[in-house]
């Protein structure tokens, strides 16, 4: 009988042990860096010739058209050119031959890579595969996504602190200084394996801070890792500070890129404190849920069209200092208007044809270069030519344009939210309805 228990015991062990294996073989991370290996292969070509001609030939036939469907994908993400690609070549030779030897040796971190996607896959078992790829881009992107593939940009992200940026622009060195790529790139590569799980972005800031949060904190938590991002500390030991730019920024859609993903231009100038506002909320929604698991599976999982659900997260952690409806509310009476029309009434059902002058006149002045037609809700085909030649008045509480109007038509035109005022407010959208006669 005890040999029977012992032999019982010792199957269900093996029984685990495979189990586990199964799970390690089933969730191998895959890699794919023959790109670098060509970059290379065209670099060194490229810099022994002096024939412009030549040079594009080599990046093209021995880099680009060679490319992996990661860098295809890099390239089509970020709209990178050809141009773009041979002006950073030829222009940094001490930062390439710097960087080239840790290129070669990302190998060495896909174990380490490969053990936090495993951690993610355990928080979150509904995890998608993803293919991480390492691909040599110009310098817009460390990592991106699209679809189920991870894009790492190696010119950036494998950089460490023997990489020589003394050569490149100012607005490049700035990421060099505040990071240290290489060794963050475990965190980096989970942080964007988490964005292929999640749903398409709405552009709007609320959601695109929560949205770069939820890879961030997720990223973060399940590998027991603290934040590269400078601006998450920045924005702890200065909340209040930042809170209180963020609300009064929250629906200028113009400065988005104070926010994320841009030099932050704003008297606060820590650059992607986009990050801590949705890190903040990330975490807050995690400590307050008492199911951890439910919590991690709704953020990766949120449905940024659905306002409500946004707003319910966002309102229950409390980070601002009114709920979102009512901070909207609080908008939306300092949005300008428009608050008259002429020649003629908006709605008037005599207008007569012909080339036809008309203005809009607002409750406050608008800024000049900033302005916008659209379509009505019936589309193109009730919307009349209107002549290039538009302008506002001097004083920027009226703005004029002309239309072609053609007798017995029912016409409608959208006075587009583009406008704004110098603080950044927008327009009011507001809608030309009106017919002429025959």
């Amino acid at each position: 009988m005890m040999n029977y228990i012992v032999k019982s015991f010792s199957l269900i062990l093996l029984s685990l042990g495979f189990a586990n294996l199964s799970f390690a073989q089933k969730f191998e991370q895959p890699f794919v860096s023959k790109d670098i290996d060509h970059f290379w292969a065209a670099y060194d070509r490229i810099v022994l010739t002096k024939d412009s001609t030549e040079q594009y030939r080599l990046l093209k036939d021995l880099y680009i058209n060679k490319g992996t469907e990661g860098l295809k994908s890099l390239i089509e993400v970020r709209h990178y050119s050809e141009k773009e690609f041979m002006g950073w070549i030829l222009k940094y030779p001490k930062f390439w031959n710097s960087i080239r030897p840790n290129t070669y040796k990302v190998k060495d971190l896909y174990p380490k890579i490969s053990a936090n996607i495993r951690k993610l896959k355990k928080a979150y078992p509904e995890l998608k595969p993803a293919t991480i790829y390492f691909a040599v881009g110009a310098f817009r992107t460390g990592g991106t996504t699209q679809g189920n593939k991870v894009l790492i940009g190696s010119e950036l992200s494998l950089a460490d602190q023997n990489t020589v940026t003394d050569e490149l622009p100012d607005w490049r060195k700035a990421f060099y200084q505040t990071q240290h790529p290489y060794q963050e790139l475990p965190l980096l590569c989970t942080h964007e394996y988490v964005h292929t799980q999640q749903k398409e972005l709405v552009e709007n800031l609320l959601t695109m801070c929560l949205y770069e949060g939820v890879a961030e904190f997720i990223s973060c938590k399940v590998t027991a890792t603290k934040s590269n991002t400078p601006a998450i500390e920045f924005g702890k030991a200065n909340e209040k500070k930042v809170i209180d730019k963020f609300v009064s920024d929250l629906f200028i859609i113009s400065n988005n890129y104070n926010w994320l993903w841009g030099e932050n231009r704003n008297e606060l100038k820590v650059r992607d404190l986009g990050y801590y506002i949705g890190y903040e909320i990330c975490e807050r929604y995690y400590n307050l849920s008492k199911n951890k698991t439910k919590a991690i599976k709704e953020l990766v999982e949120l449905d940024y069209t659905n306002e409500k659900e946004v707003q319910r997260i966002v309102d229950l952690t409390r980070l601002l200092p009114k709920t979102v409806q009512e901070l909207n509310n609080d908008y939306e009476k300092q949005r300008p208007a428009v608050v008259k029309l002429a020649p003629f009434e908006n709605g008037s059902q005599t207008v007569k044809p012909g080339l036809t002058k008309i203005t809009v006149q607002f409750s406050e002045p608008l800024v000049k270069n900033r302005a916008g037609l659209d379509f009505g809700p019936l589309g193109k085909d009730f919307c009349p030519q209107i002549k290039p030649e538009r302008s506002f008045s001097e004083d920027g509480r009226s703005w004029t344009f002309e239309a072609d109007l053609k007798p017995g038509q029912h016409y409608q035109i959208v006075v587009s939210s583009n406008f704004r005022t110098e603080h950044g407010i927008r327009l009011k959208p507001y809608l030309i309805d009106f017919k002429t006669t025959d």
